[in-house]
């Protein structure tokens, strides 16, 4: 994005009547990554004198556009990734032509980059769940990405209903679906997927138990089968046999993702704070999209 500077002011006070909604240490970091060129020449100094006719260049990998165009967080912006925060009640991606979070990303993508980029789907987060969700900006990347996957490390917060016999366990198992999309573990042949998943308490709630779980693989629905598994469904997910008293919202939430970056190789960490009322239940419905 080019603009021409109108009076004499600084740029980060140029800055902030371009981006009046942008929180100041997010201009700040802006500044610091080189992404802002003046007359062709890249300016980090955030007292630097503009005056009239200057022209100001911000680079569409800045971030910046995408954060402010998006309808959820954006909690990571680069040139060859994008992290979002999910909310829940949307799909990652869609082939029956519903909007996805997938296609919103696309679309914001494709206008900062006059068409070069789009959202690839690297990972999924279920319809019902939300979290640290990882785009690539480029069918290059996202197959650097996948490639590499085995050094990804994913954490969740899972409320569940009951009490889990142990503190600390790995669940296994082999995983199948059936007609009806509902996924079933099973005994080892060839079309079941081998699944495993641990969890540790990190604390009890009257009747329900809060967790943290890490996957090892990466099954559809494999968390909330192997928690049903068990004998601790997760709060709000009927599917696997969660109480059908209330309907609620999932409690299953992404939290953390840390990877390899595609070009540098270095460990990028995500992490986002438990969604309010996560771990309130009232004796009511809860309406989400």
């Amino acid at each position: 994005m080019r603009i021409t500077v109108k009076k004499s002011l600084t740029l980060i006070e140029f800055l902030n009547e371009a981006y009046p909604d942008s929180p100041r240490t997010r201009i700040k970091k802006l500044l610091k990554s080189g992404a802002i060129k003046i007359n062709d020449r890249p300016v980090t100094l955030h007292s630097w004198s503009l005056k009239s006719g200057d022209i100001v260049e911000i680079s569409s990998h800045s971030g910046i556009t995408a954060r402010s165009s998006l309808p959820f967080p954006v909690l990571y912006d680069d040139q060859n990734i994008i992290v979002i925060d999910k909310p829940a009640g949307i799909s990652t991606s869609s082939t029956d032509g519903s909007r996805s979070i997938q296609e919103i990303v696309s679309l914001v993508l494709k206008t900062m980059s006059k068409g070069k980029e789009r959202a690839h789907v690297v990972h999924r987060l279920d319809k019902e769940v939300s979290g640290v969700l990882l785009f690539a900006k480029s069918h290059e990347v996202m197959n650097i990405i996948k490639d590499h996957w085995d050094q990804t490390e994913k954490h969740y917060y899972a409320l569940v209903e009951g009490f889990p016999e142990k503190e600390e366990d790995t669940i296994k198992s082999w995983l199948i679906e059936d007609k009806s999309q509902k996924v079933h573990s099973t005994f080892e042949r060839p079309e079941a997927k081998y699944s495993e998943t641990h969890y540790k308490v990190i604390r009890r709630l009257n009747t329900y138990t809060l967790l943290d779980l890490s996957t090892k693989t990466g099954r559809k629905n494999q968390i909330r089968v192997h928690l049903s598994d068990i004998g601790c469904p997760i709060v709000g997910d009927r599917k696997y046999g969660a109480s059908e008293d209330y309907l609620r919202q999932i409690r299953l939430y992404a939290y953390h993702l840390s990877f390899p970056h595609p070009v540098t190789g270095k460990i990028i960490t995500i992490e986002s704070p438990m969604p309010k009322g996560f771990l309130s239940l009232k004796e009511k419905d809860e309406h989400y999209k």
